[in-house]
């Protein structure tokens, strides 16, 4: 998958390793789970500390 450049992708430095930090509903969480495809639908390019900025200007 793509999770490493994910923008929900966060470090947790207690368990020493990353996860998704999508806050999903037991449904949407499920689906995500079993969905079967290689592709995220949540996915979302982090592009840098400044990819927020970009957009304001």
């Amino acid at each position: 998958m793509e999770c490493e450049n994910c923008w929900y992708n966060e470090y947790d430095s207690e368990n020493d390793e990353y996860y998704c930090s999508l806050e999903l509903d037991e449904d949407e969480y499920a689906r995500f789970m079993y969905s079967g495809g290689d592709k995220c639908r949540y996915f979302r390019p982090y592009n840098g500390e400044y990819d927020i900025v970009k957009k304001q200007n």
